[in-house]
């Protein structure tokens, strides 16, 4: 079974930093490395909204157009965890952030999991 555990979230003023954690295990058969990561957003009233995609070896990232130069997606495979960085926060960045876990096997079946979530509010 693979469990994906999300942290960092909080309160913080317009032009502050944040830094999501997710934290990944599973009780066998998982391999890190092969999971391709995303952190996926939703707030109040509006559709989900994907945020950072970093590929399974982390060599190529990809970002909404609305947060793209202010945060970054990175990962520690060593020590299964995904990270994302938010700087220079803004309101409309208030959401509950969840993470959220790719892989595909050899026949193309893809097999997704999602962590609880953590809210971010960005307010003065």
């Amino acid at each position: 079974q693979v469990q994906l555990v999300e942290s960092g979230g909080g309160l913080v003023q317009p032009g502050g930093s944040l830094r999501l954690s997710c934290a990944v295990s599973a009780v066998s058969g998982f391999t890190f490395s092969n999971y391709v990561m995303r952190w996926y957003r939703q707030a109040p009233g509006k559709e989900r909204e994907l945020v950072a995609v970093i590929t399974d070896i982390g060599g190529r990232t990809n970002y909404a157009d609305s947060v793209k130069g202010r945060f970054l997606i990175y990962r520690d495979n060593r020590k299964n965890t995904v990270y994302l960085q938010m700087n220079s926060l803004k309101p409309e960045d208030t959401a509950v952030y969840h993470c959220n876990a790719l892989r595909s096997d050899s026949r193309g079946n893809d097999y997704r999991y999602w962590g609880q979530g953590t809210q971010v509010t960005v307010s003065s």
